[in-house]
């Protein structure tokens, strides 16, 4: 870490705070955000407000940002992250110091919140409920994922209330639609940190920390990946032939929904690659698969949200 600490005089100070952020997981939690207000403009009949889905964006990379940069902070301080990897943050790289990191995630749970609560007068107290709700989780999600639920964590915070929040920004009215229909991104979500613990698993373990992939066992969570990756297109079937549920007020999926098929072949790439794991055909490609299992959630979020838009252009014809 001597060395790393001499670097980091060498590192620019944005770039120090970008790394901290690690960008490549934000498509995560901003797919469901754009894919959300797609559903409250073309499925809800909102009118598209444009000013507050840029605040709910900014909000959600923001908090986003900070919830990454407290669990670099807890674990790095807890042992179980030393090892530089090509996804890894600032703190375990000796860019920026503990403490700077959780200073610096503090400030960035307060901006977020901040703007949420603008958020919050131009919309209603549903959307504070919402909020309060997915700050929670962010701020004790290493907690959550010391004791196996950080994967219903994510699944929450970065796919349901991502999607039902950017739905109330829009509408400013309570609907299951937001939840039921992000269900596969959020699979896909839980799917990038099982990734990211199934190959920390051996490290976690003797530090106390039980994940769903430390308890689940490599052959265990195998399967739990495959159920991650191929559970989305399951459910997408499901809600797009399924009968609507009046009560809830949930319609049939439109049939336009069949374009996220297209990732297909993305999925099975991530398959292939868990699958040989013990004997890859690139030393990275298991070590890097939570990075690749965040592209796929974005080529897979992009053809849900175009489905969305395909389906208003179909129906306005």
């Amino acid at each position: 870490m001597d060395s790393m600490k001499t670097e980091d005089k060498n590192i620019p100070f944005v770039k120090k705070w970008i790394t901290a952020a690690r960008p490549w997981a934000l498509p995560a939690s901003t797919m469901p955000v754009i894919f959300g207000t797609s559903l409250a403009i073309v499925i809800g009949g909102a009118s598209f407000q444009f000013f507050r889905f840029v605040l709910a964006l900014c909000a959600m990379v923001i908090l986003h940002s900070a919830a990454n940069i407290l669990s670099d902070f807890f674990d790095f301080r807890r042992g179980i992250d030393r090892n530089v990897t090509p996804v890894s943050g600032a703190v375990v790289r000796g860019w920026i110091s503990k403490e700077e990191a959780a200073v610096g995630s503090g400030i960035l749970f307060v901006l977020g919140s901040a703007l949420g609560l603008v958020l919050v007068f131009m919309t209603n107290e549903i959307l504070l409920v919402i909020g309060v709700i997915g700050v929670a989780v962010g701020v004790i999600y290493s907690f959550l994922k010391y004791h196996a639920w950080g994967d219903f964590a994510v699944f929450l915070d970065f796919g349901i209330l991502g999607s039902l929040g950017a739905w109330v920004v829009q509408t400013k009215e309570f609907s299951w639609i937001p939840v039921i229909w992000t269900v596969p991104m959020a699979m896909l979500v839980s799917a990038i940190l099982h990734a990211n613990n199934w190959r920390d698993m051996k490290s976690d373990t003797p530090k106390g920390v039980r994940t769903v992939a430390s308890l689940l066992g490599d052959q265990g969570s195998l399967y739990y990946y495959y159920f991650l990756t191929i559970g989305p297109f399951v459910v997408l079937l499901c809600l797009i032939l399924g009968p609507r549920i009046a009560d809830l007020g949930i319609r049939a999926m439109p049939f336009s929904f069949f374009m996220a098929f297209l990732s297909i072949p993305s999925a099975g790439s991530l398959l292939k690659r868990a699958l040989s794991r013990h004997k890859p055909s690139s030393p990275m490609d298991f070590i890097v698969l939570d990075g690749a299992t965040s592209k796929h959630n974005l080529v897979f979020g992009i053809l849900c949200t175009g489905a969305v838009w395909l389906h208003f252009f179909i129906v306005s014809i």
